[in-house]
């Protein structure tokens, strides 16, 4: 199949701003202007960062199918488009819920369109809202025909994509079933990357694959060794002896029984330039890491590039009991990060003080070493644990949690279910809502490719010597 190349990212944060001004309740159209940060090469994602409003009152004409506002608020986003390296989208509703680009809208942007994109170099685009809030969007490039946007996403409490291959009619695109065919098909038109291709994350990727996934990106530096054999999906003995990497033996796996989907393998760490570039092309992220140093960028790569990021943990904590050790439970954690909302930071999966231990560990690697070594069995050192059965019911619950917000089957709000955490000893499952976290400090939303890349200094460009 062809795969989509183009997508229109709108925080929810941002779109139910949009809703509230696009429909205020007349049934006449309205306006607004959306600035995007533009990502990526094979698939092009345009990110809204920020957004003009018309105002109601200073549009000459409002009517049910129908629209004409002043130039003044287009020379404002081109004002904010010069300094901020943006493109222009130039949305307005259509209250009578027509899915579709009307004849009317096509006479009034091929004025408008290329008018943007003269005055700010780069494509410009259009996009319609109906009252559901659905959104439809195409682009120019610099000459007619317009190509459609081949899907605009929207993640919140509930993850939603808008195909721009739909019919044209009277009322947006119903979401497949889960667990269908049609769900696949929608499947195979997203892109999904995996950061850390090990215990947990082989087989959270091996699901995605064969759930359908158009893309997955794999991002893993590290190399098989024989005491990874027992929990890595895939992993032989011939790859210890060749001293495989993990994304490239994974990668392989996949292509044999999933020959349309394709495979991204980044044999890099996720706290490096190479991998954030190929990683902002994705529409959602599975972080699957066992470092605070992980977690810290996947917050952050999520944040910049308005994708939904999906974080699985798991321990077993053990304690004296006399002369020996014995397991006090057997827990995993599941956390759902919307864009602009609690990020793993402020939900205290990760510390400052956690990040600088790390660093300190890297300077000091038999602790380090230590560390890892107790990575699944708090107090017990294990090389080689038998864990591949937690991994298991964990990364199940991670793409199940994907499934519910993406193709929606639960009877509650999954605005209830931000973090899931399973208490195998005492058989106990616990929910906590988006509304139990405090932003504490909420991450600028996508900022794209802004330099120093996620903000952070160690990712900038690195100056070649004189």
């Amino acid at each position: 199949m062809t795969h989509p190349r183009t997508s229109l990212v709108i925080p929810r944060c941002h779109h139910q701003k949009l809703v509230a001004h696009l429909f205020p309740g007349d049934n006449l159209e309205a306006a607004a202007l959306l600035l995007c940060r533009q990502v990526g090469r094979r698939r092009r994602r345009y990110l809204v960062h920020d957004f003009i409003v018309v105002p109601h009152a200073a549009c000459a004409r409002r009517e049910r199918d129908a629209l004409s506002w002043p130039g003044d608020y287009a020379e404002q986003a081109v004002d904010r488009a010069e300094v901020g390296d943006y493109s222009i989208v130039a949305l307005h509703s259509h209250p009578g819920n027509f899915f579709g680009f009307s004849s009317q809208d096509d006479a009034s942007e091929r004025l408008l369109l290329p008018a943007l994109y003269q005055a700010t170099g780069r494509p410009s685009l259009s996009a319609i809202m109906i009252p559901s809030g659905a959104v439809r969007a195409r682009i120019f490039n610099g000459s007619a025909p317009y190509d459609p946007v081949d899907h605009v996403i929207c993640a919140g409490d509930d993850i939603e994509v808008w195909p721009g291959d739909a019919s044209v009619g009277s009322s947006e695109p119903a979401v497949p079933v889960a667990f269908t065919q049609n769900m696949r098909h929608r499947l195979s038109r997203l892109s999904v990357c995996v950061i850390g291709v090990s215990g947990t994350g082989s087989i959270v990727a091996e699901q995605l694959a064969r759930l359908g996934f158009g893309e997955i990106i794999l991002v893993d530096f590290d190399r098989i060794e024989a005491r990874n054999l027992d929990r890595i999906l895939n992993s032989t003995t011939a790859n210890v002896a060749e001293n495989r990497l993990k994304v490239a033996m994974f990668g392989d796996a996949i292509r044999r029984y999933a020959p349309d989907c394709h495979v991204q393998a980044i044999p890099s760490s996720i706290a490096s330039r190479d991998a954030i570039l190929a990683v902002c092309e994705a529409d959602v992220a599975f972080a699957c890491v066992d470092t605070a140093e992980g977690r810290h960028i996947a917050d952050r790569l999520a944040a910049a590039f308005g994708m939904p990021l999906f974080d699985v943990g798991v321990s077993i904590p053990t304690r004296q009991d006399g002369k020996r050790r014995t397991i006090a439970e057997v827990c995993g954690r599941i956390d759902y990060v919307q864009p602009g909302g609690a990020t793993l930071s402020d939900r205290e999966v990760y510390s400052p003080a956690a990040l600088e231990a790390e660093y300190l560990a890297r300077a000091a690697p038999a602790s380090h070493q230590q560390r890892v070594a107790e990575g699944y069995l708090k107090g017990i050192a294990e090389q080689a644990p038998a864990v591949i059965s937690l991994n298991m019911r964990a990364a199940s619950a991670t793409v199940m949690e994907f499934i519910a917000r993406a193709f929606p089957f639960r009877h509650n709000s999954n605005r209830g279910y931000a973090r899931t955490i399973f208490l195998l000893a005492d058989g106990e499952e616990e929910h906590s809502s988006e509304d139990s976290f405090t932003i504490k400090a909420g991450l600028p939303l996508c900022t794209g490719l802004e330099e120093p890349l996620l903000g952070l200094p160690a990712l900038a460009p690195r100056r070649k010597a004189a």
